[in-house]
């Protein structure tokens, strides 16, 4: 199963971005293997609007079962959901505690979003 973590680089000592729509990008992890690639966000963090939807596709796209982040606004929450991705919000720390968390229990669902759209 792979997760997607919001961050600044392909580094799995990276900070977990707090913003998903306009995070540098995000690292996809394969639980499984252990094995990882960083997916650029560029296309929605330049974006004026729109940001989450995009990045929301990215994640899809990169065949991402769960995102874990920060903050997530409504619209990418929606279609989070829609793309049948479970979201985790509140993670801090680095992009390796986070995966810990993870596979630990320690990350709890986001049944909605936890901040306003263009947050």
């Amino acid at each position: 199963m792979k997760i997607a973590i919001t961050c600044g680089s392909g580094d799995l000592d990276s900070p977990v971005d707090e913003r998903f729509g306009r995070a540098t990008g995000f690292i996809v992890y394969d639980l499984d293997s252990g094995n990882f690639i960083f997916v650029d966000n560029s296309q929605a963090l330049d974006s004026t609007q729109g940001a989450g939807i995009q990045a929301a596709k990215t994640v899809a796209n990169a065949g991402a079962a769960a995102i874990i982040t920060g903050n997530v606004g409504p619209k990418a929450h929606a279609a989070l959901s829609a793309a049948d991705i479970s979201i985790y919000t509140g993670a801090t720390g680095s992009v390796r505690k986070a995966v810990d968390d993870y596979r630990n229990g320690r990350l709890h669902k986001a049944a909605e979003a936890n901040v306003e759209g263009h947050w």
